[in-house]
């Protein structure tokens, strides 16, 4: 089959879907990716089709952070959105049988389905179906408390994010010649597939069939990828480092935040290794290596404990790794997992990035390289996860689909 695969956002909203991809390639099927062009060489990099869609994340993020009022912000959402309509709409264009959508453009994939006469499966990276359980991630904290609670509250985390797409989607509809009138989302695409553990969070018994939990997606490493020499021989020459990074996080901030970060290094009396990303983190000392993108499934096995955003693809990374880590979420779902790290006992309290300090961060970060029960939850953790095969489920439904 052709599948299309449909994605935005930052590089942890594309990269598990590189690993998905080359799944499905290898299977038999012909693999494409839409995401933004920042994306094409990640993409492309995996064997895979790229297909540019208008957007630029990292700039959004940096728009939202200089906005003068929540209208100007608004303002920098909605031409995102609508940039993302049109390129949902021309990779559609380009061909497909079966549509692969994640949570955040799903409207968008949903319309253009549904004009294009193709069926659409949700593979998302975070719970996307509201239930007594928990509160979804991203839950206003005025939402109430107990089941009802999360309920009302996973309710109001779906309204906001069809919300959001609410005039993209109208637009794609008159461009698409669809009824204005837009079919309800309230069910949301089924069948969908979550790509995380059950052992990190098991589905709710309240999900309606058809909406399932699968197990992680991996990252596909680039083909031919080797491991820069300064970092090989950085991890050969001393006890495992400790890694630092914020991935999307902070774009802009890396000198400050290199600062920080080399000061709380020295008060934990740890080798680091700090990766840039958009925030351009830089750490300083010869116990300390700068490094870019490198492959956390590489990486992380090789270190004594992991410093992050607790976005959901580094969650995974670094559970899969089976080591403790120091969550220090920032938005969207990242106090959700961090939460979820603490609760399952391989990180201490999760640090908020507001709250960030030198001491803070050096006092995390001793805690969790010193306290065994951490490192040894870690591990047995780890082991369940790596023996779980989060694909599987989707290319089973797929050769459901193809065969019937």
């Amino acid at each position: 089959m052709r599948i299309l695969i449909i994605t935005a956002g930052s590089r942890g909203d594309v990269a598990p879907f590189t690993g998905l991809g080359r799944r499905l390639l290898d299977a038999g099927h012909e693999v494409a990716v839409a995401s933004h062009p920042s994306f094409a060489a990640l993409v492309g990099g995996c064997g895979l089709e790229h297909r540019p869609m208008p957007g630029d994340p990292e700039a959004l993020l940096r728009g939202w952070s200089r906005a003068s009022s929540r209208e100007e912000a608004q303002a920098l959402t909605r031409a995102y959105a609508d940039g993302l309509a049109d390129g949902v709409a021309d990779a559609v264009a380009g061909g497909a049988d079966l549509l692969l959508t994640a949570h955040g453009p799903a409207p968008l994939s949903r319309t253009a389905g549904e004009a294009f006469g193709i069926p659409v499966v949700g593979t998302y990276l975070v719970s996307s179906f509201a239930t007594r359980t928990f509160a979804l991630p991203h839950a206003r904290s005025d939402g109430g408390t107990g089941p009802e609670g999360n309920l009302a509250a996973g309710r109001d985390v779906l309204r906001r994010a069809e919300g959001a797409f609410a005039g993209a989607v109208t637009r794609l509809r008159d461009r698409l010649g669809l009824p204005a009138d837009t079919p309800s989302a309230a069910a949301g695409i089924r069948p969908a597939f979550h790509g995380y553990s059950p052992l990190v969070l098991p589905r709710p018994e309240d999900w309606p069939p058809g909406v399932d939990v699968t197990g992680y997606w991996w990252p596909a490493r680039p083909d031919q990828w080797q491991p820069p020499a300064e970092l090989a021989d950085f991890l050969q020459v001393g006890p495992p480092p400790v890694f630092l990074g914020f991935g999307s996080m902070a774009p802009g901030e890396g000198e400050r935040l290199g600062e920080l970060v080399t000061a709380a290094v020295k008060r934990a009396g740890v080798r680091a290794v700090v990766q840039a990303g958009w925030a351009e983190l830089v750490g300083q000392g010869s116990d300390v290596l700068a490094v870019g993108d490198v492959p956390h499934d590489w990486l992380f096995p090789r270190t004594a404990a992991v410093v992050h955003h607790a976005g959901a693809g580094t969650t995974g990374a670094g559970l899969r790794a089976g080591v403790p880590a120091v969550p220090v979420p920032v938005m969207y779902d990242q106090p959700f997992w961090a939460a979820r790290l603490h609760a399952l006992g391989v990180a201490p309290r999760p640090v908020p990035f507001q709250d960030l300090t030198a001491e803070v961060l050096g006092d995390a970060i001793t805690t969790c390289v010193s306290e065994p029960a951490l490192r040894r939850r870690a591990a047995e953790l780890g082991r369940g996860i790596a023996a779980e095969d989060g694909a599987a489920p989707v290319l089973a439904h797929i050769a459901a689909v193809r065969a019937g």
